[in-house]
């Protein structure tokens, strides 16, 4: 892999544009930083103990820094997080040669992230937002011609609804049909081997609008198709799934998903993530009781025969059931952990996972990992670093800094994590697994500044962690 294909930056190395294949938001977010760092490189900046940091060869060897970050969202995208750490960290140590490699958990963003590590061609179609208007989505084919990512949050993300539409009651009406139709274009493309990554999604429907545009009716007691979006479903009587696309029989379908919410009660789909997507508490009970009326009939019609059980038993377990036995032990589809992810989306391909080539469900962070080729660039690295918004309690449940960490002290390389908020639980996470959590905010600060404060304190927190590097480097060498 070239230098420009694999983003590296530095002494011999591409810039942040070609870093990103001449991504133009990458390249500004470096810009940015470097405006941010005051526009002077550690040559004409004094470094620790007054001299520039050219001219002080006890600064250390040449490092190869490995950049892995999560993007903070609602602020900076993996892309621009990543181009910014490596601006900071040139900017006192620019001898050092950066590869930006940012990630993101399968969810919203990874696209982006994917498009940045290379071997991905971008591909368009027209799909159903959440409110059922046309808009253009994106979603990937590999350079091989034989996979395709496809992101939920493309067509039926949160950010396709307006504060307008969530406050004329989106949560209660957002359909996955768009989904379904991203589903569909990979299939028209001859791909039969799909990564599917929810996360950021405004549906709260079960994935019903998904099983919609694949072929399904779903129907009220008159035999007309339910009203799109969770509150609809209160009204299905009937789910035919006879004309599903017959394309799905050979279609092997990954779903990266990093939640184990079940579809329904108090940990479920409607009550753990309906209020960020609009829903009011009556919302929340009304979509949750429509959901388990959904599943009730999908479970009835599809699942509850022997091949139905042994399907939902494979997703459970991850692999194939062992005849009827195995099938009466599974749990149903609304039970299995993740059943209740992007609004109970992975609960209708639990559902249905016997009419598929083969199905699971992995992890989206360890999906991305493997996919943009992350262990091959730790395994060369002396450092990595990686990020995201905010490095709390929940990093120990599988987020992006605890699974680059992870792989970083598998391979014996030393990892920082720089975090927009850092609280004592992360760094006990982190810390757990040999990773250094670092705060990146510079003093007292609203989580609306900060998050408005853009790539600049990133940047400068980088620049800091190099300049450390530096100073443990003198004092290595300094005489007893």
């Amino acid at each position: 892999m070239t230098d420009a294909a694999s983003g590296r930056t530095g002494a011999g190395g591409a810039g942040a544009g070609e870093a990103t294949g001449g991504d133009a938001t990458a390249g500004e977010a470096a810009s940015e930083a470097a405006a941010a760092t005051g526009g002077a490189t550690a040559s004409d900046r004094p470094a620790v103990g007054g001299a520039p940091a050219s001219d002080r060869p006890a600064a250390g060897r040449r490092l190869r820094v490995v950049i892995a970050p999560d993007s903070f969202k609602g602020s900076l995208t993996s892309v621009e997080v990543a181009a910014a750490i490596s601006a900071g960290w040139l900017a006192a140590r620019p001898g050092d040669e950066t590869i930006p490699a940012p990630l993101a958990d399968g969810g919203a963003g990874t696209i982006d992230a994917f498009i940045a590590a290379g071997g991905w061609e971008v591909r368009g179609a027209v799909a159903r937002d959440p409110l059922g208007r046309p808009v253009d989505a994106r979603w990937l084919v590999a350079d091989d011609g034989r996979r395709a990512f496809v992101e939920m949050a493309e067509a039926n993300g949160l950010t396709r609804t307006s504060a307008d539409d969530r406050a004329r009651g989106a949560a209660r009406r957002a359909t996955t049909f768009g989904t379904g139709d991203l589903i569909v274009a990979a299939l028209d493309a001859g791909i039969r081997d799909v990564v599917l990554g929810l996360g950021g999604s405004a549906t709260t429907d079960g994935g019903a609008g998904m099983l919609q545009a694949l072929g399904a009716r779903v129907m009220d007691a008159h035999g007309d198709q339910v009203a799109a979006g969770g509150a609809g479903l209160a009204d299905v009587r009937l789910v035919a799934l006879d004309e599903l696309d017959p394309r799905l029989a050979e279609l092997h379908l990954r779903v990266a998903c990093d939640v184990t919410n079940p579809l329904l009660g108090p940990d479920g789909a409607a009550a753990t993530y309906g209020p960020q997507k609009g829903a009011t508490p009556s919302d929340v009970a009304e979509l949750d009781a429509a959901l388990g009326r959904w599943a009730d009939i999908l479970e009835r019609d599809e699942v509850r025969g022997t091949a139905g059980r042994a399907a939902a038993g494979r997703a459970a377990a991850g692999r194939a059931a062992a005849g009827r036995a195995a099938a009466a032990r599974a749990p149903l589809p609304r039970d299995v952990p993740g059943a209740g992810a992007a609004g109970g989306t992975t609960f209708a391909l639990i559902a249905i996972a016997g009419r598929l080539a083969s199905f699971s469900l992995v992890p989206g962070v360890a999906v991305v990992i493997a996919e943009v080729g992350l262990p091959a660039r730790v395994a060369g690295a002396d450092l990595v670093i990686t990020g995201e918004g905010r490095i709390d309690a929940q990093t120990a449940f599988g987020k992006t800094a605890l699974g680059v960490a992870r792989l970083a002290r598998d391979a014996g390389v030393p990892c920082l994590a720089l975090g927009g908020g850092v609280t004592p639980e992360g760094v006990a996470a982190l810390a757990a697994v040999d990773a250094l959590a670092i705060p990146v905010v510079e003093g007292p600060t609203t989580v609306e500044e900060a998050m408005a404060a853009g790539p600049g304190p990133v940047a400068r927190a980088a620049e800091r962690v190099a300049r450390l590097v530096t100073l443990g480097a003198l004092l290595a060498v300094r005489p007893a």
